[in-house]
């Protein structure tokens, strides 16, 4: 299957401070893919660096074969960040249109008058942003991350903060993204999301890799426990 993302001997240095320690790993078309690991453990620097906010200290991140190009079409990325990013003093549906006519939906307006029905917020669809609860908030960010069927989705925490009614609302729409054929990288403390969604994973400790592969793979490696188990190993017991 071929290699949507290529992360090939990744380094990456703040000063003198090492974060990212010659780290390399695939993510396959199609695949959802878990990058898992500690606050710190860099997770999110790699995602950055992929996406061109960080320039690497050395090797390669390349997306469908290149470095990636924000002006190039010929391949559509949608970035959950950790930190929102969406106009809070603007309202939910002037925010959703007018990402829509920037990712050339043809009728922005209606896709988004339904995705708010379906995640239950379509009686906010008039009040500012900020007057919405962070959980809220967040489903209009993913909202607008999915809503031009990227091929490539990146969700840092999708779920984070969210109760366990709304995790399962969220990881249905991320699931329906996936059948329409987008590869998904994901970052999430959750383990159950990992063993339920995931085909492949690594597992990231001070910028190393001490897991990879997929969900059976890695738990065959560390003596049939489970990903939480290895997680807790890996860390041994320390505080997140």
């Amino acid at each position: 299957m071929k290699n949507i993302v290529e992360i090939k001997n990744f380094q990456m240095k703040f000063g003198n401070k090492t974060v990212i320690k010659d780290l390399s790993f695939d993510v396959k078309a199609g695949e959802i893919f878990g990058l898992l690991g500690s606050n710190g453990s860099g997770k999110t620097t790699t995602l950055r660096a992929l996406l061109g906010f960080y320039t690497p200290t050395g090797g390669e991140l390349l997306i469908d074969g290149k470095k990636y190009d924000p002006e190039d079409t010929n391949i559509t990325i949608g970035y959950l960040p950790e930190e929102r990013g969406l106009y809070k003093k603007e309202t939910v549906l002037d925010n959703m249109v007018y990402f829509g006519e920037l990712k050339g939906l043809k009728d922005p307006k209606e896709w988004s008058l339904k995705y708010l029905k379906r995640v239950k917020l379509e009686d906010k669809a008039d009040e500012k942003l900020e007057k919405l609860s962070g959980g809220q908030q967040q489903k209009v960010q993913l909202g607008v991350t999915i809503m031009n069927d990227p091929k490539l989705l990146i969700l840092d925490e999708p779920t984070k903060g969210f109760d366990p009614m709304n995790r399962r609302l969220l990881m249905e729409i991320i699931e329906e993204s996936h059948k329409k054929g987008a590869a998904i990288i994901m970052i999430t403390h959750y383990m159950d999301e990992v063993e339920k969604l995931c085909d492949r994973a690594i597992l990231l400790k001070d910028g190393v890799a001490h897991a990879y592969g997929t969900i059976a793979e890695i738990k065959k490696q560390h003596k049939n426990k489970s990903l939480e188990q290895i997680f807790i190993d890996v860390y041994g017991g320390e505080d997140e």
